[in-house]
């Protein structure tokens, strides 16, 4: 499965907005225990927290994506419990703020990506098109807020 390529199915579709959840799980799983160790930082923390609520919403909308594919999903807890034992938060607020910065990237990217591959598809799938593509496109330009959000937040601490 790649994103080179225009998506040629629903499986494929269901598999690449799995992958967009998965990634929401860790990105809010991370950003959660670094705003649980920004104890002495409130702007970092409410910036952690808002990542946060904004990868479990973005994370419900591609499951409802998903469901009209009739697809599963790997449940939060899982990959909750996965990050938390893999992944310890660095308490160098820089350090959270470059991961952080990072999550933003990686997901702008991926959203990106599969929206181009949509568009590139004459593939009619089991889900409206025009909806599909405003919720990614949603999501994507919410992502390059926060990458807007970050990047504000770590030059004004230069």
């Amino acid at each position: 499965m790649s994103l080179t390529q225009p998506i040629a199915s629903d499986h494929q579709l269901a598999r690449l907005l799995q992958i967009g959840i998965v990634l929401e799980e860790v990105i809010e799983a991370r950003a959660a225990k670094h705003a649980a160790a920004a104890t002495d930082d409130e702007t970092i923390r409410d910036l952690l927290d808002d990542a946060s609520a904004e990868s479990a919403d973005h994370r419900g909308r591609l499951e409802a994506l998903v469901d009209e594919l009739d697809a599963d999903t790997v449940p939060f807890e899982e990959i909750q419990t996965l990050v938390e034992a893999q992944y310890e938060a660095d308490e160098d607020f820089d350090g959270v703020l470059y991961d952080q910065l990072c999550n933003e990237e990686t997901a702008y990217k991926l959203y990106d990506d599969l929206i181009a591959s949509i568009e590139a598809s004459d593939t009619a799938f089991g889900i409206d098109r025009a909806r599909l593509l405003e919720v990614l496109r949603t999501i994507r330009e919410e992502e390059a807020d926060g990458v807007e959000d970050v990047t504000e937040l770590m030059e004004a601490r230069e």
